[in-house]
């Protein structure tokens, strides 16, 4: 936008230098005086000297403009460089107070450099005095220590050989015990032994006699809830002429409450397996005992179906 205005301003001072130098300056010399009566020129000339007197207003303040702008433009630097020599200045007074604070840190360091050097000499000088005491002590410690030693390993040795004797007596008092405890034990053991394999003997036949009595009783339960089985399909089993003297095997299985959950055909005659099938589907559910033992027995038992006539 300003180099637009400048062009602008440029434009016009051109013009008004045109103007400037095609006016004549020099007194004009005395004319008779003339006079137009032609109305049409008139307006002419002052529409042009109307024009003339817009352009020199416009360039006029075209130009206060740029004296303005140029005005704040100094102002603005002039701002922009008190404002480095106040910062510069503001730097140059921090950097001076920092290098006091340093010189003061320096010199305190050398003070404290010194103080440690002073204490560190005193301390080692301690230390000496410390070790040779020290040294002293230990070796009074020693003497004394090898004293104690050698009367220790005196009273030490006799005791020992107390000791030896006292314990051999008592190891061979404890061997005779130990033998007599072992001979003990192991009558004991024997009779123990004896015992246990009799009870073990009685429990085995009493085991026996009980396990062949409640087999005889789960075998004799199954027959029975393969009997009901079995009276349940035939109930439910539609019979043909054709199937006379006919038979088929079925596999069964069952749920705890006696809920079919599978029936297949094992093979036989087409029409008594279909049949047997259907029937056991009717049924849905079958005779199943509670006992655990003979239910384990028939929850996946194999029946062979003959149709009854």
């Amino acid at each position: 936008m300003g180099a637009s205005v400048v062009k602008s301003v440029l434009l016009h001072l051109a013009i008004i230098g045109v103007l400037f130098g095609t006016a004549n300056f020099h007194t004009p010399s005395p004319k008779v005086l003339e006079v137009t009566l032609n109305s049409k020129s008139m307006p002419e000339a002052e529409n042009a000297v109307a024009a003339v007197t817009v352009d020199q207003k416009m360039v006029e303040q075209k130009v206060a403009e740029l004296k303005r702008k140029e005005n704040e433009k100094k102002r603005a630097e002039d701002k922009r460089i008190r404002d480095l020599e106040r910062r510069a200045s503001d730097a140059r007074k921090q950097r001076e107070a920092e290098a006091r604070q340093i010189k003061k840190l320096e010199q305190e360091r050398r003070a404290k450099e010194k103080e440690t050097a002073q204490a560190q000499a005193q301390a080692k000088k301690a230390r000496e005095i410390e070790q040779k005491e020290r040294a002293k002590a230990q070796q009074a410690e020693k003497q004394k220590q090898e004293a104690e030693q050698a009367a220790k390993a005196a009273a030490d040795k006799r005791k020992a050989e107390e000791d030896a004797l006292k314990k051999a007596e008592e190891e061979r008092k404890r061997q005779e015990l130990e033998a007599k405890k072992r001979a003990e034990a192991a009558e004991q053991a024997r009779q123990k032994a004896l015992q246990e394999q009799m009870l073990q003997e009685q429990l085995a036949k009493e085991q026996a006699a009980r396990n062949k009595v409640r087999q005889q009783q789960v075998v004799s339960e199954v027959d029975k809830y393969k009997a009901l089985i079995m009276a349940r399909i035939q109930q439910n089993l539609l019979i043909d002429e054709k199937m006379k003297n006919q038979q088929c095997r079925v596999n069964i299985r069952l749920g705890f409450n006696g809920l079919v959950t599978q029936v297949k055909s094992l093979g036989g005659d087409k029409l008594v397996c279909e049949a047997a099938l259907r029937a056991v589907r009717m049924a849905d559910t079958l005779p199943v005992s509670k006992d655990k033992d003979v239910f384990e027995q028939l929850k996946n038992i194999n029946l062979t179906i003959k149709p009854q006539f």
